[in-house]
């Protein structure tokens, strides 16, 4: 047994894969798990009671995490004036030499941001871009005039964009293991209001979020009890 699974099997040992966790009691047993050499992301995992093929069912949105994500992240804009988008702390800014670079297979970033004119030139990788879910789109913010000032906002770590898997499943990152337990406390709940809150309105006589649960990189999942989403 390699090292990895060892630390897994121990992890494994340590939660009850029977029970839910009140998510204090959650945060607390992730934090006593094994650690990988690295600082694990956590995530946020949702199971949502919608049907998946149903256009209006779908749900996606965007996260500001009180205490960010803890991750570096890598942004490009989509713009014919790339000044103020690279004084902003952009890593490329540009329109026609970004967009060849991504018809030739380049997508080393994690956020694209776009102006709405550069859209019409966008579309053109948009069959690049929308597998990987790095599509420039209005509803999470990445479609706007203000360029910097999205830049700034991703760059802060704390904006996060997710969306519903064909399973209709969400992971959503909520910070890492690193993370003080209050920290990662407080980015959770802010994640459950924000899925919460994109219930569908057609959604009707059943439960919208059915499980939860959080994990790090290299851990089993811990189940979250019901009393933290079942308002939504």
């Amino acid at each position: 047994m390699t090292k990895v699974a060892k630390r897994y099997e121990t992890a494994s040992q340590q939660v009850d894969r029977m029970r839910t966790y009140p998510l204090t009691e959650a945060v607390e047993v992730l934090s006593k798990f094994p650690k990988a050499k690295f600082d694990e992301t956590v995530e946020l995992s949702a199971h949502l009671g919608v049907d998946p093929r149903q256009s209006n069912q779908m749900v996606r949105g965007v996260v500001n995490l009180p205490h960010g994500s803890g991750k570096k992240v890598r942004v490009i804009v989509f713009t014919e004036m790339p000044e103020a988008a690279m004084e902003a702390g952009a890593d490329e800014a540009g329109l026609e030499d970004l967009i060849k670079r991504v018809e030739e297979g380049w997508t080393d970033f994690d956020v694209a941001i776009a102006t709405p004119a550069a859209m019409k030139e966008v579309r053109r990788v948009a069959r690049v871009l929308g597998p990987r879910g790095l599509m420039p789109n209005p509803k999470s913010g990445t479609v706007t005039e203000d360029t910097a000032a999205a830049v700034k906002a991703v760059k802060a770590g704390g904006r996060v964009e997710f969306k519903m898997d064909k399973t209709a499943n969400i992971g959503v990152i909520v910070g890492k293991r690193s993370f003080s337990a209050e920290q990662l406390e407080e980015n959770v709940k802010t994640v459950v209001d924000a899925i919460g809150k994109l219930r569908p309105e057609g959604l009707k006589g059943q439960r919208y979020i059915k499980s939860m649960s959080i994990s790090g990189t290299m851990t089993p999942g811990v189940k979250l009890d019901q009393s933290l989403f079942a308002s939504y």
